[in-house]
């Protein structure tokens, strides 16, 4: 168990393993990465004995930025034959503890997704056999381990386990959002996926109640102003671009012609929400100057990265927040996440605490 495999976007596989590299260096189990641009997908192998399961005892899942989904495992095996890759795929992973779940996936490529019909007709036999063996439960549960067969192709696969509350619920990593029809831009599922990564069920029904006063900055045309109205709150939109007319129709839209970097709300409220294109240290400072001003509760924003050096970029907003709610003595809490519906950005969930 010193193979630790982690999703991440395609692309951001360097993003991803220098995450991976600053943290275990942090809890103390040294290691490598291996990965190739576009393949989605990260390999960190540890020099400690089951070090992959150390790092998931260590950190938490929900605080790493640019990982999908991660597991612990042997490492790669290769050469399963076509007759019956179960058996030698039983021998292999017969020391991994008991599993309640079975997962079978692939990376979130375009080359990949030649391998989603073997998966589907291979998953049912296999889990079969797995319970035969023992090491899979007769009945799924998810208070136990969950196993994981990542394949590259059809005859090499990383086998590898997850644990119970520190991984990703969704297969690959992947949350199934549908695009609401009558939302002006696809833009809205970033801010619908980022209320179900950052708050839970419970959560959401009460930080996100009807009547809540929000702002919406660069807010045209609407996507993310399309979520708040969803769920009844009311919003300032703060953009010189126009509104769609469907939203200002509602009755909670407030539409002020303003740039958002220099709008000042008359009125605390509970959130504000921004996805506006500028420079990510400027965006940081901002979002700091909202919550160090009383000015909002809550702050969900994403931060556009630059073609390279995005991980330091990331980095450096962390930063530049820390030091100016730091010196103006304000606590807080900031969770960030590349978020699947994300592209060359992070999402951000800035609130005190």
């Amino acid at each position: 168990m010193n193979h630790l495999i982690l999703y991440c976007r395609p692309g951001f596989e360097p993003e991803c393993a220098a995450e991976i590299n600053d943290l275990a260096l942090q809890a103390g189990v040294p290691g490598y990465s291996k990965t190739s641009r576009g393949d989605g997908y990260v390999v960190y192998v540890c020099h400690v004995a089951d070090g992959a399961s150390l790092l998931q005892r260590l950190l938490v899942f929900s605080q790493l930025i640019f990982v999908r989904q991660w597991f612990a495992g042997p490492g790669l095996i290769e050469g399963l034959p076509e007759a019956d890759r179960i058996t030698p795929l039983l021998e292999q992973i017969s020391l991994l503890p008991r599993c309640g779940e079975l997962v079978i996936e692939t990376a979130d490529t375009n080359e990949a997704k030649s391998l989603a019909g073997f998966c589907r007709k291979f998953t049912s036999p296999c889990a079969q056999q797995l319970r035969r063996a023992g090491i899979l439960t007769p009945k799924r549960t998810s208070k136990l381990p969950r196993l994981h067969l990542f394949f590259l192709s059809s005859d090499r696969v990383y086998p590898g386990v997850s644990y119970p509350g520190n991984h990703s619920c969704d297969e690959m990593g992947i949350p199934r959002l549908k695009f609401p029809g009558a939302a002006p831009s696809r833009s809205t599922l970033k801010l619908d996926e980022a209320f179900l990564h950052f708050l839970d069920e419970g959560q959401r029904e009460r930080l996100l109640a009807p009547g809540m006063r929000s702002v919406d900055l660069g807010a045209a045309p609407g996507g993310w102003t399309w979520q708040l109205v969803k769920r009844h709150l009311q919003v300032i939109a703060v953009d010189n671009g126009p509104m769609a007319e469907s939203l200002m129709d509602s009755g909670l839209v407030t539409h002020v012609r303003e740039d958002g970097f220099r709008f000042q709300p008359q009125r605390s409220v509970q959130w504000m929400v921004c996805d506006m294109a500028d420079q990510p240290s400027k965006v940081a400072r901002h979002m700091a100057l909202w919550l160090q001003q009383g000015w909002c509760e809550r702050i969900i924003f994403n931060l556009k990265l630059p073609m390279k050096k995005r991980y330091q970029a990331v980095c450096e907003c962390q930063d530049l927040i820390r030091e100016q709610l730091g010196q103006a003595g304000i606590a807080y809490r900031l969770d960030l996440k590349q978020l699947y519906h994300d592209r060359e950005e992070v999402t951000g969930y800035l609130r005190r605490g």
